[in-house]
This record gives C-alpha cells, structure tokens and sequence, in this order.
C-alpha cells in the first residue's frame, strides 16, 4: 500500500512539472513571438508625382548623386545601401570613412541593368535627369520593376530653402525608420548654421555677390537656386536673385552693371577655380569689375552648393570670404 502510494506522489509530481513546463513554453513562444506581432507600420511619400507605399524599410539602396548620397551616409544608412554613383568632386570629410564600404556603380549613372544586377529596390536620385529615359529609366518603369524612387525635392525647385532640405531628410529618415537620426542631423545643421549667423556684422545693406559657374562668352550664374539661399544666409545679396530662374545665362555687360563687390567660384570639373578666376582677371570687359580689380573672389565646391548636408559649411564659407574680419 505503502507502495501505491508512492507510486501516486511520484505520478502527481510528473503531471505538475509537465503541467508547469507546458505553460513555460508558451509563455517562451509568446516572447519570441512578440516582435513578429509588432509589425513595421507602412510608410506613404508622396513624391516626384507619385505614391511610394514602404511596407518595409528598403534594405538594397542606390544612391545616384552626390550630395544624397551624403545624406544617406550622414542617416547611417550605409549597411542599407548596396551602390553610389555620379561623385561631383571629393566625398564630404566626416563620411569618407563609410563611403569607403559602399560599391561605386559607376562615374555617371549607372546602366538600367546594373541597378537590377545589384537587385536594388530603392533609388534616390539628387537630379531630375536621374529618372529619365537618359538616366536610369522613368520612375514608371522603375515601379514595373518593382524598385521604389525618390527625387530630392529640394534641387528640383525654384528658390529651395534650408527647410526645403529638411523636409527631404526627414522624408529619407521616415522611409528608413530613422526617424530619431534624421531630427539629429537636422538640429546640428540648424545649430552650425546659427553659429556662422551669430557672428556676422549688423550692417545697412549685405554685399553684392556675383556667383560665376562657369562661361567665356557669356556669364553662367546662380539666380533663383539654392546658391541664393546660401549667399543670403552668408550675409550677401545674390545680383542675380531677381532672375526668374535656376542656373542661368547672363551677358557679361549685365553682371559689369549689377557691379558685384564679391564673386563666389563655383569648383568643379576640368577647368579648375584656379582657371577661372585667371579668365576673369584676363578678360577685358569683366577684369574692370570691383570685384575683380580687388580681388575678392570666394571658391566653393559645387558639392557644397547642393542642397545636402553641407549647407551649413557652405555657409561659412561665404561667410568667412565675404566678412574675413569677423572670422579672424
């Protein structure tokens, strides 16, 4: 009897443990069962006169200009990207380092085929030549081929500001999931910039700013692009700014009667700011601007004149070349 009843104490102590066990594991299954249930909730862009539905943060990115590019990389975004394309001039300093981890696809644009080659399925372009049927392909196809798109709002408009800018960035970050990096990137431009403003000189009027980009017949400039915004925020006034348009073509009499007191040198490509500054002194209409005869000539990288992370060095690059007292 004694027995028997052993047998049952030992019997009713399985079945509890078991019992027990059985509810350990399905409280183990609802804890790896948790993040599954905690779904990414789909993101909607409205961009490029399109629709972008993201159920998911794109995983296999291309960037297709430099300064978004520099963008994603500023994001931490480049364990997302699988390719860049289409370099300006040198990478931004800070992000050398993880631009370095990602493929260069090509010099320019890359091939249709390379893009599905590299099974990307997010492009985002700085230019409005990026989705063209001479760039990569339109953005209709592109949807066929099931890889989403985005145009950098900000350089495909007239007069962009910084908070054209921002929207741009904090759009990528939301596509991301990122949100939290993109509002710290957006605060520290917002703060370098406040940093150039804080100290430059009160004065009546800003000084007149000739942006030269390039041309010997005739003068390529800034007019209402974002060059604008930056000379303005430098504590300049774009002569040019009046002008119903992006990059533009001005005769040289025109830039000669705006009579600019500083020309800002757009760097970039074969002939160099060097180069161009030496037209100018040699050129027999444009040598006689005050300008010229005073020397007052401020290089920029086209890079930092994009509308990327950069604007706030841009903005003290004008700054400290128009005021260089106000730097010292």
């Amino acid at each position: 009897m004694k027995k028997l009843k052993n047998i049952w104490f030992v019997f009713i102590t399985v079945m509890a443990l078991s019992i027990l066990g059985a509810c350990n594991n399905e409280e183990g299954k609802q804890e790896k069962v948790a993040p599954a249930q905690a779904e990414e909730t789909a993101v909607t862009i409205e961009n490029n006169d399109t629709t972008q539905v993201y159920e998911e943060a794109p995983t296999k990115a291309i960037s297709l200009n430099q300064h978004v590019t520099e963008i994603m990389l500023a994001l931490g975004l480049e364990d997302s990207m699988v390719g860049t394309a289409y370099l300006d001039d040198e990478i931004y300093e800070p992000l050398q380092e993880t631009y370095a981890k990602v493929p260069v696809l090509a010099e320019q644009y890359p091939t249709k085929e390379q893009v599905i080659d590299a099974e990307a399925d997010f492009l985002y372009a700085g230019w409005k030549s990026g989705f063209s049927e001479k760039g990569i392909g339109t953005v209709e196809e592109l949807e066929a081929l099931g890889i989403h798109t985005y145009l950098h709002t900000s350089s495909s408009m007239n007069n962009p500001t910084l908070e054209d800018i921002f929207t741009d960035i904090r759009n990528i970050a939301k596509i991301f999931r990122v949100e939290d990096r993109g509002e710290a990137l957006i605060e520290q431009m917002e703060s370098d910039v406040e940093a150039v403003r804080a100290k430059l000189p009160e004065q009546a009027e800003p000084l007149r700013v000739l942006v030269y980009d390039s041309g010997e017949q005739d003068v390529f400039t800034a007019a209402q692009n974002f060059m604008n915004e930056l000379v303005t925020i430098a504590g300049g006034q774009n002569v040019f700014g009046d002008v119903e348009s992006g990059w533009t073509t001005v005769s040289k009499e025109d830039a000669i009667e705006r009579a600019p007191q500083v020309i800002v040198v757009i760097d970039y490509g074969s002939t160099t700011a060097e180069e161009k500054i030496a037209f100018l002194k040699n050129d027999p209409a444009l040598k006689e601007m005050d300008a010229v005869l005073n020397e007052r000539f401020v290089i920029l990288p086209l890079s930092a004149a994009s509308e990327g992370v950069r604007a706030a060095e841009a903005i003290k690059i004008l700054a400290e070349g128009f005021y260089p007292e106000s730097f010292q």
